[in-house]
């Protein structure tokens, strides 16, 4: 008979059912994520689009979805900071889900813009107010864990969905999606709410407006540098994994990739990075040092892999672990926007944050469209990266160490 150690007991914050609910709601949101970008190609060549604007039409249908988790993101963090964590993440999901099953039945491409864009309203609640809530109930010595624990089953999300998107149709994938949502749905009627906003919510001349964000100049601009930090993790992507077929031409790859496995690679890649990342900064009791690790590697992994010409298909591959490697500090942002803000603003930044980094992608993409007939398809990839990792080291700078702060403050 063993003895019943801390972690084995049920009363143990890293078994707490927020927890749990918290990570398989990013293992959803990430599986949706991804998903799209392994049955981009099949469904658009179902839906009649010429192999020559396969690139354009992907790129409209990702922003559309972004566009969807940048108004998301503000709507689910105001109603995250007003009426709860939980709730938000209940609602999310019942939208993300409903528009999932509904992508399974299209047949042109503005209803398949309308959907993607609708899903990204839903998808954006999910990893900010899953870390807020996960940040808030597990005492300091622990948070780093939570969180790695969240996106370390997210990740995991990727991974099927680049599985899933290859042994079925596109259609039944969206549907394996919505339906995983609507069964998640069961399991969050369980969870309570957090303590610390349950405290907010009873003091009533707390504010808890997205506007405190932009009354202090040095607030806001904390904001807008969390934003930053996270870009080159979307550049990684949005960029160099979404155009990985194209990015195998370039570099005379030997044989034609496929893309689920591209994905699954690069987030394999994203799951060893996010645990890595989040146990060096309990190692470090650091989240700015850890980060500026990663910072340097998003910078040499892009230029590594793309001034490689002639590989083979298992090195071209094995790229691709190397860039989730290097993208893997998206835990340590998300729990770093959630440490830098006080609690009556705290789901709002740390739902914001993600989304708007994401988001990002957009500009990015256009930069990097924009570049493409003068410079090619390579060098617009490298002047890229190197461009968003510049701006992100800069944004680091910026922000103070939170690794030892209490959590119990709100923003006057």
């Amino acid at each position: 008979m063993g003895v019943k150690t801390p972690l084995m007991s049920h009363k143990h914050p890293l078994l707490s059912a927020a927890l749990v609910v918290a990570a398989l709601g990013y293992f959803v949101d990430v599986y949706d994520l991804v998903l799209f970008l392994v049955v981009k190609n099949p469904s658009l060549r179902e839906m009649g689009v010429p192999a020559e604007l396969m690139l354009e039409t992907g790129t409209v249908l990702l922003n559309w979805q972004m566009f969807g988790m940048l108004l998301g993101g503000v709507i689910w963090g105001i109603l995250g900071d007003r009426i709860g964590r939980t709730k938000v993440l209940f609602g999310s999901i019942l939208i993300y889900s409903v528009a999932n099953i509904a992508n399974a039945c299209i047949s042109s491409i503005p209803l398949y813009a309308a959907l993607r864009f609708i899903a990204g309203i839903g998808l954006a609640g999910e990893l900010g107010a899953g870390v807020t809530l996960v940040a808030e109930i597990l005492p300091q010595r622990l948070r780093g864990y939570g969180t790695t624990i969240v996106a370390g089953v997210g990740v995991f999300g990727a991974i099927a969905a680049g599985l899933t998107g290859d042994l079925v149709s596109w259609r039944t994938s969206y549907i394996v999606g919505g339906v995983l949502g609507l069964l998640l749905l069961a399991l969050r009627v369980s969870v309570s709410e957090s303590h610390l906003f349950n405290a907010v919510k009873e003091r009533e001349h707390t504010t808890k407006d997205i506007l405190l964000l932009l009354a202090s100049r040095t607030r806001f601009v904390r904001y807008l540098m969390c934003m930053i930090l996270g870009i080159p993790i979307w550049y990684i992507i949005g960029i160099l994994l979404a155009n990985a077929n194209d990015l195998a031409r370039a570099l005379g790859v030997t044989d034609v990739p496929k893309a689920g496995y591209c994905i699954a690679f690069c987030y394999s890649g994203l799951l060893i990075g996010d645990i890595v990342g989040g146990l060096l900064s309990q190692r470090l009791q650091s989240r700015k040092r850890p980060i500026a690790i990663f910072l340097m590697l998003t910078l040499v992994a892009p230029l590594w892999f793309l001034t490689r010409e002639g590989l083979s298909l298992s090195g071209f591959y094995c790229n691709y672990v190397l860039l989730g490697i290097a993208g893997g500090y998206w835990v340590l942002v998300v729990t770093t926007a959630a440490e830098q803000f006080g609690t009556n603003v705290r789901a709002t930044v740390t739902t914001t944050v993600p989304n708007f980094i994401r988001g990002a992608i957009v500009p990015v993409s256009e930069g990097f469209l924009l570049l493409k007939p003068t410079f090619g398809l390579i060098n617009a990839a490298l002047f890229m990266g190197i461009f968003v990792s510049f701006l992100a080291t800069i944004s680091l700078f910026w922000l103070r160490e939170t690794f030892h702060r209490d959590l119990d403050f709100v923003e006057e």
